[in-house]
């Protein structure tokens, strides 16, 4: 497809979603708005190399099952007042919806449906095993009020970098999707206090076993060549594991490369190096011969000095999901900063193609987690109540994950002292996530470090109030094609908005006027950044106006 026929259409599709919504605000308004629409250059870069951008990562296949627009819809299995719970706000239901969805997985999935009504639980809501769906009646009709916190149900949740922060702060859900034998392996660690890694491949990062090696590839590849076919067929999930060299050049990669990323100093940066190798969930799509072709296109190159390879990794959740319900936790003050007993909401991990739509969660420590979690969809989601520490987190590894239709309401409370609050959070390698189309009262665009890259945010309206967080060990705010495209900031504060400064290789299009004020941050990296900004101090005037959407129609 050329790209005059692409730019056309782009064109053809603005004008006309602006016609659209015009319609509805009076001809002035539809004449201003037509007069103001504008396709950055960047746009038609993009679209003629949209696999091998130096600025914009291509997350066109980001989301359950490569963004799609449904979620499957398996048979119904039982209704959780078949199993024992009432909803009359007083009975403590957590067992009973745990024996449904249990029972469910041991039949090999199905939907355990909540009807209408408050459904009190003193326990957490655990889902372990693929193809198990809770539905509820809709966010508003039912309810799922928790009283407990996760130091309660299984303990004291340390750090396994040290210090006395509770790992609640930023792991673990009230309603947790995580794969059964990965969630008892968990819970046993917390209780024994051998604070655990959590990612692909288990507590000491040592359960996995090599398939077999990966001849070199460039990013934005859809195929690779492999020095092995065998084990691997169409539909098998694996790990593409990338190790860094003493150089540190898959780090160096990772930022974009060149002078800046040479010179940085990376071998004190220890919370960051205990994040690599890196590991890339995939599916497989074809194999023919040598060739193996995949479900997404390679997230960075694949060289030789980083021992590529295809591994084995913990049993995934697939196919599972959460939907139509409020989970509302009794409110509590929130924790000083990084003490959270873990009131929190919904947590996915090690997981693959799941997802949760039309969900809210009041008040919460932590709303909803993305913990080694890939290629799932959050939609309409909704963090409301007291006010949280990440409303949003994305961390461990997590990779082409979809937020999209998300609110962060305003806090009901006044922050007590010594909290902190983020937003949408991002960190630890994760990469290829987009946020699109949100709203968000309070916070901000969190990067903890750990060197997240290649992931956009898009079509967000943000009161931009929020600080990040990070360990200065954790490394670089940004790595390589970070991507901030229509972000309308209530407040005009720029920090972490306008990244053109901070993030290297990155593209910061279409964000209002914003000045600089509270945290000020400097770039990790020397030199020219490469990165770039367009139609600056312009307002929802960018077209395509949501970059993820665009992508798809590509």
């Amino acid at each position: 497809m050329s790209s005059t026929h692409l730019t056309r259409r782009t064109l053809l599709a603005g004008a006309t979603a602006v016609a659209l919504g015009a319609t509805t605000i009076g001809t002035t308004v539809k004449a201003a708005a037509a007069e103001q629409a504008q396709v950055p250059d960047i746009w038609r870069e993009f679209s003629r190399s949209p696999f091998t951008h130096p600025q914009i990562p291509y997350v066109g296949r980001a989301g359950h099952r490569g963004g799609a627009a449904r979620f499957p819809r398996p048979r119904h299995f039982a209704d959780v007042t078949e199993y024992g719970a009432v909803p009359d706000g007083t009975t403590d239901c957590a067992p009973a919806i745990n024996r449904a969805i249990a029972a469910a997985g041991r039949a090999g999935g199905g939907t355990v449906t909540i009807p209408p009504g408050t459904f009190r639980i003193d326990g957490l809501i655990h889902i372990g095993d693929s193809g198990v769906v809770l539905r509820g009646a809709g966010s508003g009709r039912t309810t799922l009020y928790a009283t407990k916190s996760l130091t309660e149900l299984i303990g004291v949740y340390g750090s396994r970098y040290g210090g006395d922060k509770s790992a609640w702060s930023w792991a673990g859900g009230l309603i947790w999707l995580a794969p059964r034998a990965r969630w008892d392996s968990l819970v046993a660690a917390v209780q024994s206090r051998a604070w655990p890694f959590e990612g692909w491949t288990g507590n000491k990062r040592d359960e996995w076993t090599p398939l077999t090696a990966v001849e070199p590839a460039r990013q934005g590849s859809w195929t690779i060549t492999v020095a092995d076919p065998e084990g691997l067929h169409p539909g098998r999930l694996v790990l593409l594991r990338l190790a860094d060299d003493p150089a540190h050049t898959l780090l160096q990669h990772m930022a974009g490369g060149g002078p800046g990323p040479a010179s940085y100093s990376w071998d004190d940066k220890t919370k960051l190096l205990s994040y690599v190798p890196y590991e890339w969930p995939v599916r497989v799509t074809r194999v023919r011969g040598r060739r193996v072709t995949l479900e997404r296109p390679l997230p960075l190159d694949v060289r030789p000095e980083w021992n590529p390879q295809l591994t084995t990794h913990v049993t995934e959740l697939t196919g599972s999901g959460v939907e139509g319900l409020t989970l509302e936790v009794v409110e509590t003050p929130q924790s000083p900063h990084l003490l959270d007993r873990g009131y929190n909401g919904v947590v996915l991990q090690c997981a693959y193609d799941c997802w949760v739509d039309d969900v809210t969660v009041t008040n919460v420590d932590n709303g909803f987690g993305l913990v080694a979690a890939s290629a799932c969809t959050l939609r309409r989601t909704r963090v409301a109540g007291r006010g949280s520490h990440h409303p949003y987190f994305c961390r461990e590894g997590s990779h082409d994950n979809l937020i999209e239709d998300f609110t962060i309401e305003q806090r009901t409370v006044p922050a007590p002292p010594n909290t902190q609050l983020h937003g949408i959070n991002v960190e630890g390698l994760s990469s290829y996530n987009v946020w699109s189309r949100g709203e968000m009262q309070m916070g901000t665009f969190d990067s903890h470090r750990g060197l997240p890259f290649a992931d956009v945010r898009t079509d967000i309206t943000v009161n931009n109030n929020g600080r990040h967080g990070g360990d200065a060990s954790a490394g670089p705010l940004f790595g390589a094609r970070f991507t901030h495209w229509n972000i309308r900031v209530t407040n005009g504060r720029a920090g972490l908005m306008k990244i053109d400064g901070l993030a290297p290789y990155s593209a910061t299009v279409g964000v209002n006027e914003v000045t600089e004020f509270d945290q000020i941050d400097v770039p990790d990296f020397t030199g020219d950044l490469h990165a770039r900004l367009e139609l600056y101090g312009t307002t929802d005037a960018v077209r395509p106006r949501n970059l993820y959407d665009a992508q798809r129609d590509l």
